[in-house]
């Protein structure tokens, strides 16, 4: 529907290049904050990836490339050149921030090819750039084509964050359903608290609310019964990595949710761009699981809310195998199972 003002619903940005720095919105502290974190070096960058400063694939890769280039604009000689060798600290810092997101390492693969060993910093940030401004455009159409799976009047239920703060703009299952509803296909939009560290809580029901869809916010917990009184027809979510079989890391609470929505004959759809489907991994099984501090359990607001001696298990995401996962979505098509082939 070429006619339907997607841009009403795409307003935020968490990411921005100044050319000598690379600005954030501070995730952490929404939304009763926004702070913008400047970063002015990789190591900084780097940083802000590892401690949520800024989150999501997309935007963890976008982010990374932006700190190759601080990383190159450091140490570029007097021509404006610089190699390899003095940069591959700089690419195995960023490279070590965050281990599940296929986005960071496709990310800084890019730039490697670009660097070669030895290339103009500006070709470096015109890469960079790049990668940004395909991200954008390739998230806008997939939302565009989930949103074409979804019939009018249906009531859709989101996981985590997807939106505009974990991409270039837009998002990506959050992108399908501002698709979606801006074409008059969504009556109903529900999100999950998505414990622990709340990015649904905080960041996508603040989203959805700057964009003025109205949504509601329900318990983790409350997604099974919400299933079973029929109000939702879809589940959209995101992606940190997807196997060739269609296996995805997501966000943790990911996996229980299909499972009810397989139950209660509820679709299920991961949204994501080409770049964090990993066709070297057959399978989900070999997908690094990262574990987190274990005050994200223990407290809430700052405040230890859990008895001294209380042992945790902290992973921030888990594996839904591809046989519970009705389509994915890229920039590239709607894929089915057998999805990017056989295992």
């Amino acid at each position: 529907m070429t006619d339907v003002d997607y841009a009403r619903y795409d307003r935020i940005r968490a990411v921005h290049w100044t050319g000598a720095g690379l600005s954030l919105i501070d995730q952490r502290l929404l939304p009763m904050q926004q702070v913008w974190v400047v970063c002015e070096t990789a190591s900084a960058v780097a940083t802000a990836i590892q401690n949520l400063t800024v989150r999501g694939a997309p935007a963890i890769g976008i982010a990374a490339a932006y700190g190759v280039v601080l990383a190159a604009q450091a140490h570029q000689d007097a021509a404006g050149l610089v190699s390899i060798a003095s940069l591959e600290p700089a690419l195995q810092e960023l490279a070590a921030s965050r281990p599940t997101a296929v986005n960071l390492f496709w990310a800084l693969a890019r730039m490697r090819r670009v660097l070669g060993e030895r290339c103009a910093v500006s070709v470096l940030e015109q890469e960079a750039q790049a990668i940004e401004r395909e991200d954008l455009a390739a998230i806008r159409h997939m939302g565009q084509l989930g949103a074409s799976l979804i019939e009018p009047g249906s009531g859709v239920l989101t996981h985590c964050n997807t939106g505009s703060l974990a991409t270039a703009g837009f998002g990506t299952a959050l992108g399908v359903i501002r698709a979606a509803y801006a074409e008059g296909r969504v009556a109903r939009v529900f999100n999950t608290e998505t414990r622990p560290w709340g990015q649904g809580t905080r960041l996508t029901a603040w989203e959805l609310l700057e964009d003025g869809i109205p949504a509601k916010l329900i318990a983790d917990s409350a997604a099974a019964h919400l299933m079973k009184t029929g109000q939702v027809q879809w589940v959209i979510v995101g992606a940190d990595r997807i196997a060739r079989n269609g296996d995805t890391a997501n966000k943790i609470g990911t996996y229980q949710l299909a499972i009810a929505a397989r139950h209660h004959g509820v679709k299920f759809m991961v949204v994501a761009p080409s770049s964090t489907v990993d066709l070297s991994m057959p399978t989900g099984d070999h997908i690094e699981i990262e574990l987190r501090e274990a005050r994200e359990l223990l407290e809430a607001g700052g405040q230890r809310i859990a008895a001294e001696g209380v042992q945790t298990w902290n992973p921030v995401f888990d594996v839904t195998p591809g046989s519970l996962i009705d389509a994915v979505v890229t920039e590239q098509g709607i894929f089915r199972a057998p999805f990017f082939g056989a295992a």
